[in-house]
């Protein structure tokens, strides 16, 4: 069952989705070759219980990490480790938070040093599908139409798109209806409607779009050992239209980036 969201309510999940941003904007300046995902996951978890929320993932079906880190060839679910990050590198980050009793949720894929430009454009690749897919949210469109819109940007370019983990409702908890694949056929699936909230979250492999579980139950790989790439925005349907509710502006003001591409799903400026 879709639950719908107020006006008010998606406005205190926007809350919940920035503080996620922030604490991925705070980890932008401490990711870097030598640091370890251990040290990542302690700065995170300290940031979070600052802005006065709640990790998000912490306990939540006994994850032990308030980050999940996903390394080279981890796709998604990645555990921290006290292994160090070293030059070339990619690290997806994915994070949530609890404030106002909703989740925020909400990752980003880094570089460390100088990393292959094979990769670097799986990362640009897998970003660009993630707004590709967001642009297709909107009332009397249907989740088939986001999942088709990223298969096709990134299957054209010759990735796989992982099939066994998926997008999700967003809401009071982590994982609601509808789930939001990134593959799929227009025209097919539930139709949305106003007030939905949703995680959309390419997973995107260099190689193969086949993947395994490591034996720590967690982390998942591609099954080829190429690289994989992982974004991931929070964005409500608000007069009919896509609104993003978490922001990578902290991200690129930390790294020097200078993006637009969020501004055309953003109906009010965004303050930093």
């Amino acid at each position: 069952m879709i639950i719908v969201k107020t006006k008010e309510e998606i406005e205190l999940m926007r809350q919940s989705a920035l503080v996620v941003s922030k604490t991925l904007g705070m980890l932008a300046k401490e990711v870097k070759a030598g640091v370890t995902t251990n040290q990542l996951d302690k700065l995170a978890e300290d940031f979070i219980r600052e802005q006065g929320a709640v990790p998000g993932f912490l306990g939540l079906y006994d994850c032990p990490s308030t980050l999940l880190c996903s390394v080279n060839e981890a796709v998604v679910h990645g555990l921290p480790t006290d292994i160090p990050l070293k030059d070339g590198d990619i690290v997806s980050i994915d994070c949530g938070s609890i404030m106002n009793g909703f989740y925020g949720d909400h990752a980003y894929t880094f570089e460390i040093g100088d990393v292959a430009p094979k990769t670097k454009k799986l990362i640009q690749i897998t970003k660009e599908s993630l707004y590709v897919g967001i642009n297709e949210l909107r009332v009397g469109k249907r989740v088939g139409d986001v999942g088709f819109a990223i298969q096709n940007h990134c299957e054209a370019h010759g990735y796989g798109v992982v099939r066994e983990l998926v997008g999700h409702g967003l809401g009071r908890k982590m994982h609601e209806d509808p789930e939001m694949p990134n593959y799929g056929r227009r025209g097919r699936g539930k139709k949305f409607i106003e007030g939905m909230v949703v995680a959309i979250e390419p997973m995107i492999n260099g190689g193969t779009h086949r993947v395994k579980q490591l034996k720590d139950g967690w982390t998942i790989v591609t099954q080829d050992g190429k690289p994989s790439v992982h974004f991931e925005h929070d964005i409500a349907i608000v007069d009919g239209k896509p609104e993003i509710l978490s922001t990578f502006a902290y991200v690129h003001k930390a790294l020097g980036i200078e993006s637009d591409e969020e501004n055309k799903f953003r109906q009010k400026a965004l303050v930093l």
